[in-house]
């Protein structure tokens, strides 16, 4: 038995409504359905569904198709892998701009605590390039004694 095809809306199976309103395609149910103009259109959430059922009009595709979301591109690595140099790459050749989620972070925690937070800025740090005292005792120890067999063997 031949089924008759279903005519999908304009988003198929992703909800118009948080397409339009959000700028992000998020996949619907189809528990949360509606027929409009002989097409079907899922929806999210049945608040979406009702909002789509009183204004359909803003939420289906007239003369262009609905403009998709922008590209989004999320880079993990290890520190030092080259993230930051390749999505540097990545937008200056697609045209998009890049965020650096560590910056961002800081721009954002600088108001509120009046200094920059994370481990390359832990005031800890300051003392890695410092000899430890045990250890300044025994390198001066040691160039005495190279200094006193220099002396002997002159």
């Amino acid at each position: 038995i031949m089924q008759k095809k279903r005519l999908m809306g304009d988003t198929k199976h992703f909800c118009p409504v948080s397409l339009k309103e959000n700028f992000v395609l998020y996949p619907a149910l189809q528990e949360h359905a509606a027929k409009y103009k002989e097409k079907i259109y899922y929806f999210s959430t049945s608040k979406y569904r009702d909002k789509f059922l009183k204004n359909p009009e803003e939420y289906v595709a007239h003369n262009k198709p609905l403009q998709a979301p922008p590209l989004r591109v999320c880079l993990l690595g290890i520190h030092g892998a080259g993230k930051t140099t390749c999505a540097r790459q990545i937008a200056d050749k697609l045209g998009i701009f890049h965020i650096q989620f560590e910056e961002y972070l800081q721009e954002l925690i600088l108001p509120k605590t009046k200094r920059k937070v994370g481990p390359s800025f832990d005031e800890d740090h300051e003392d890695d390039n410092k000899i430890p005292d045990e250890l300044e005792d025994f390198s001066q120890t040691m160039t005495k004694t190279e200094t006193e067999k220099s002396k002997q063997v002159i």
